[in-house]
């Protein structure tokens, strides 16, 4: 897939990636995973036939929640408080998803009672909270990654990192029971009552064969990715004229984003993102939002990495450019730049209910609203023709304040299946307002209760009404 750049291709770079992922570079080291026979040979049509192997099965828990992002920690929590005995699986080697191997820094819509509130607090008992209006603030990745795992082992979670989810498995029903896992170990399978997929590209939703949508289409065009990255200022209060926000000044403004544009043309620098942005965290430490990567599945891994070379590439441009400048540029430091690419768009699972732009447009209330959702549509350009008008927009939607219900977080094809976070089910619309964190926070909520009262009652999910999850988090103290 070709992409036209704002700077010209590190050609080495390429090469290595075509060299390094060609299939012929595949480590020996792989081997982990004993297989119980002979390989079987290569087809005529080119495919390699595996051998049948022995399979681990661990069934210790009531609840698997599969990604630890912000809706996934979530759940998983509240599960465990709830009384369940819960498996978190997660991809790194560290909770919280987008917001700490993504490096987010930031929460929108997070005005909401429950986990929400006292994720806020925990934050601000530890100096590590700006607030940035009533449901939004900036955070600081690292306390975010301790105070995560704390919470987790506090509730009794069992953690697992560096696990990718391979393969799902259902019975005649269509009842899901177990899943497959890749690690260091090897192949792994666990079987639970309930599953979760908090993946937020839906892997564990596709891998169970659930119909799905994805950006406008299956082809795209989607929403942009965004690699985020931390810098370090020798003055924090030189910075302030560049910072579309600022700590003594909340909100966010549009002038810093002028001026930081001049100051990359400067350089003969234009960044990817349209929109340009530096966020101030704590002290001297800020966020950097300077690129997009257009037209990329997130299920795409050549396309995702391929997408990733190049987004950290123009920030280490960025940045030395910066910092050639002097003044208030004069020592700035990339601190880090995130692990995990921010994908805003991967595959939302068919629920038994779709959220559509209706719901935003007419603010639909719902009788099992898991959480309500204040933020606006927010699409990032889809193209780079389109950055060039604007880098987001709101598709001229204009919403209100509309419930997100526990239906649209159950999966349509598979039993024993839910959702939470930006993979739910709806539209294209309706997912660029509730894919943000603070929703996601509100929905792994309410997956995690629910599916702890399933688990524990031999239901599905489906069977359980919401008001028995809403009296489980008031008892829980996470609602009035």
């Amino acid at each position: 897939m070709a992409h036209d750049l704002t700077s010209p291709p590190d050609v080495k770079r390429r090469h290595f990636l075509r060299t390094a992922f060609s299939g012929a570079a595949l480590s020996p080291i792989l081997g982990a995973a004993a297989e119980t026979g002979k390989p079987g040979p290569q087809t005529a049509t080119g495919e390699y036939v595996e051998a049948a192997r022995s399979v681990p099965v661990m069934d210790d828990v009531d609840v698997i929640v599969c990604g630890a992002g912000p809706a996934g920690v979530t759940a998983a929590i509240v599960a465990a408080r709830a009384g369940a005995r819960v498996r978190l699986f997660e991809v790194h080697g560290c909770l919280g998803g987008v917001w700490t191997a993504g490096l987010l820094s930031y929460v929108l819509d997070a005005n909401k009672p429950g986990f929400n509130q006292e994720l806020m607090t925990r934050l601000k008992e530890r100096s590590s909270l700006i607030q940035n209006g009533a449901g939004n603030y900036f955070y600081d990745p690292e306390e975010m990654k301790l105070l995560l795992e704390e919470m987790c082992l506090e509730a009794g979670v069992k953690i697992q990192f560096f696990a990718r989810v391979v393969a799902a498995h259902s019975d005649d029903q269509k009842r899901l029971h177990t899943i497959v896992t890749e690690s260091k170990s090897g192949r792994q399978a666990w079987r639970a009552r309930v599953f979760i997929d908090s993946t937020g590209d839906g892997d564990v939703g596709a891998l169970a064969g659930c119909s799905w949508e994805v950006g406008e289409s299956k082809e795209c065009p989607c929403q942009p990715m965004t690699m985020m990255a931390m810098v370090i200022a020798p003055e924090a209060d030189a910075l302030r004229p560049f910072a579309s926000h600022y700590h003594s000044q909340p909100g966010w403004r549009k002038e810093p984003v002028e001026n930081l544009r001049l100051e990359l043309a400067r350089v003969g620098l234009k960044a990817s993102y349209g929109v340009p942005s530096l966020f101030h965290v704590r002290e001297r430490l800020f966020n950097l939002m300077i690129n997009h990567e257009y037209g990329i599945l997130a299920y795409d891994t050549d396309a995702v990495t391929e997408a990733t070379l190049r987004a950290r590439a123009e920030i280490h441009r960025v940045v030395r450019g910066l910092r050639s400048l002097g003044g208030a540029w004069d020592g700035l430091q990339l601190v880090a730049t995130a692990e995990q690419i921010g994908i805003r768009d991967g595959r939302r699972i068919r629920g038994r209910y779709m959220l559509t732009k209706e719901d935003l447009i007419e603010g639909r209330k719902q009788p099992d609203a898991v959480t309500r959702s204040t933020f606006n549509v927010d699409i990032h350009a889809t193209s780079k023709v389109m950055n060039e008008k604007h880098g987001y927009h709101n598709a001229g939607v204009k919403t209100l304040p509309y419930d997100i219900p526990l239906r649209a977080m159950i999966a349509k094809d598979v039993d024993g299946l839910m959702m939470a976070g930006r993979c739910i089910s709806g539209d294209f619309i309706s997912h660029a307002s509730y894919r943000v964190t603070g929703n996601a926070v509100g929905m792994g909520e309410g997956a995690g209760v629910v599916a702890a009262i399933a688990a524990q009652t031999k239901r599905l999910p489906q069977e359980v009404p919401w008001e028995e999850g809403l009296s489980q988090l008031k008892k829980l103290n996470l609602r009035a």
